[in-house]
């Protein structure tokens, strides 16, 4: 059997972007090709096709809200919020994040 590394990979990241841009939003607001570059310099590589959707349903949720901002150069821009249930759902994915760091480092010992 050979197994698609690059695969698993992927699906791994999936499962932890949504934590991933909250993280990002936490500590400013961005615009989504702001968003893009922060997760691409910490070795995350998401296109936009991915990133709208999540941002989209964070919104709907009520994790996330915007404001448009005039651009120097082009249309303007819509920053990206977290929101007091964003930060709320983030707290939470903090202490599931913990508890399955230590899972997974008790399954390998």
């Amino acid at each position: 059997m050979e197994v698609n590394i690059e695969n698993v990979r992927s699906q791994m990241r999936k499962g932890v972007l949504e934590y991933c841009i909250l993280s990002i939003l936490d500590k400013q607001e961005a615009y989504a090709s702001s968003i893009i570059e922060s997760l691409k310099s910490a070795g995350l590589i998401v296109v936009e096709g991915t990133l709208y959707p999540l941002l989209i349903r964070l919104k709907n949720q009520g994790s996330l809200t915007y404001r448009w901002e005039e651009s120097p150069q082009g249309p303007p821009r819509k920053y990206y919020c977290i929101s007091e249930d964003g930060r709320t759902l983030l707290g939470a994915m903090d202490a599931s994040w913990e508890d399955l760091v230590e899972t997974i480092k008790t399954l390998k010992q």
